[in-house]
Formats: C-alpha cells, sequence, structure tokens
C-alpha cells in the first residue's frame, strides 16, 4: 500500500506518481522545481492552467517561460514535485498517450532534409496511428483542414527547407493543429512572422479557443497578450509575478516590476483591454 499524506490544505498525496491534484483544470504544476541539469530555473513552482483558457505566459527574457512550457509537455522532467495533466502526473503516460492529449509548437524546430509540407503537416497524425492502422480519410481531412487554416495549402508539395521563416513556421503550426489535441502549447509562435501573419494566427488561436480548445502560448508582445489571451501569467526570475485575466492585472506597475519599464496603460480602442505604451526617454 502506498503511503498516504495528509497537507494542511486538506488534500492527500501518496508516494506513487498519482497524487490528487489540488487543482481540477486538466493541467497544471504542483510544487515543481525545474531546470536544466544543476541550474535551476524556477523553484517550488504551482501553477494551474484555466480549461479553455488562451493562456498567454508573458515576462522578460530568461525568466523561465519556455522552461514552464517545456515541463507542462513534459520534455523536461522536475527535480521535485510533479506535472498532473488529467488527474495523475504526467510522467505516468506512455509518450503517444501525452501526444494525443497535448500539441506542441516548440520555439526552435527542424524540419526532415528533403521532406515536403505537406508530408511534415501529416507527421502531426502520428499520436493517432497504429502498427494496424493505415492511414484514414479523417487523417487527410485533419492535414487539409490545418493547412487552410494557416494558409499554406498551395505550399504542400514544397520542400520545407526552400520556405521563407515566415512560411516554415506556418508549416509547424500546421502540424500542431493536425495533430488535434484539446490541449496546445505554443512556444512563440509569431516568431519569423510579417504583422499581417501574426495577427492571422493570433485570430486563429482566438477561434479554436472559442470551439473549446485550451491554448497556453509565450507571446513578447504584451500588446497582443492583452488582447488576445483569456488569462496571463506574468513571470520573472523563474516566479509568477501575477496572473489573471488581462483586464485584472495589466498595470503601470506590473509591467515596470516585470520588465523594469516606464510605460502608460490605456484601453484599447478597439478591444477595451489593456494596451502598453512605453514612455521612453524624453528628448528635446
Amino acid at each position: 500500500m502506498p503511503k498516504m499524506t495528509i497537507h494542511q490544505d486538506g488534500r492527500s498525496t501518496s508516494s506513487g506518481l498519482a497524487p490528487t491534484p489540488v487543482s481540477t483544470d486538466r493541467l497544471s504544476v504542483d510544487s515543481a522545481t525545474i531546470g536544466y541539469d544543476r541550474r535551476v530555473i524556477s523553484e517550488q513552482l504551482s501553477v494551474s492552467i484555466p480549461d479553455q483558457s488562451f493562456t498567454v505566459i508573458v515576462g522578460p527574457n530568461a525568466c523561465g517561460k519556455s522552461t514552464l512550457l517545456r515541463a507542462l509537455s513534459r520534455l523536461i522532467k522536475p527535480n521535485y514535485g510533479q506535472v498532473i495533466l488529467d488527474g495523475v502526473d504526467i510522467r505516468t503516460y506512455q509518450t503517444k498517450e501525452v501526444a494525443r492529449r497535448i500539441g506542441l509548437l516548440p520555439q526552435s524546430a527542424i524540419a526532415p532534409d528533403g521532406i515536403t509540407v505537406a508530408d511534415l503537416v501529416a507527421r502531426g497524425r502520428f499520436p493517432h496511428q497504429k502498427l494496424i492502422r493505415q492511414w484514414t480519410a479523417s487523417d487527410e481531412s485533419a492535414v487539409l483542414t490545418a493547412m487552410d487554416a494557416t494558409g499554406i495549402t498551395e505550399l504542400s508539395g514544397r520542400l520545407v527547407d526552400e520556405l521563407s521563416g515566415g512560411q516554415r513556421q506556418r508549416v509547424w503550426v500546421a502540424m500542431a493543429l493536425a495533430q488535434e489535441t484539446e490541449i496546445m502549447l505554443l512556444d512563440e509562435p509569431t516568431t519569423f512572422l510579417d504583422i499581417a501573419h501574426q495577427i492571422e494566427l493570433l485570430e486563429l488561436f482566438t477561434d479554436l479557443n472559442h470551439l473549446g480548445r485550451t491554448l497556453v502560448a509565450v507571446l513578447h508582445d504584451l500588446n497582443h497578450a492583452a488582447r488576445y489571451g483569456t488569462h496571463l501569467i506574468a513571470m520573472k526570475d523563474g516566479a509568477i509575478v501575477a496572473e489573471g485575466a488581462p483586464s485584472e492585472i495589466v498595470t503601470a506597475e506590473l509591467v515596470h516590476e516585470v520588465f523594469g519599464l516606464e510605460c502608460v496603460v490605456q484601453p484599447d480602442p478597439i478591444t477595451g483591454t489593456p494596451a502598453v505604451t512605453p514612455l521612453g526617454r524624453q528628448r528635446k
């Protein structure tokens, strides 16, 4: 029998890998210490991703945003604590099972040499394949829908390594979409994209969120984060400084605390969400 511990907050955990989680949300982090080798990035980090939210993680460079996202996806394992997916430690799942539940767009993805756009997007269907399961009409539909949503249908026969940085980024997003998971983790998804394609992609993510998907994205643009995110997590030095709805937490004081930037925060004239305007240096 595993040893059971009753905590002061009333929750119980056993000595195995399947604790009773503090959060009722599908994906959360419980008292995790995470980093790389012996370099600790975050200590005793606890956070819950609200179900069916578009959660955006913001903060300065090297504050732990991508490290948190990688822990949520099981790319890195906490030294202590745990990441909980659907009520159990994420380490208890087989790799394919995690991939059927969570889709990941990594920050720096490298395509195999000589692969076409359509073939790379089709790899998003890998978690759904079995040894005796052949390519199906639903697989084909998922790939075509993903390419259409990201505007790369006309590129389907092109080699990925012939594309521009922005085109390649859209191909990787399409592969993540083809995976058809209810949770998507996006590490700087607008990198390399011009402003028009950034907005197109963020609008697409908003549409997916409205259809019930849970999205977690690392973004650098505070105004994009506040405009499109339904839930923000602000980080600094590996810790969470604030979290909540953009309208509740995005203030000039928070921006100064997290980024050291003097600014004015006013309602966006289109959406009413917080809009950050840096003061900059006063020039004569």
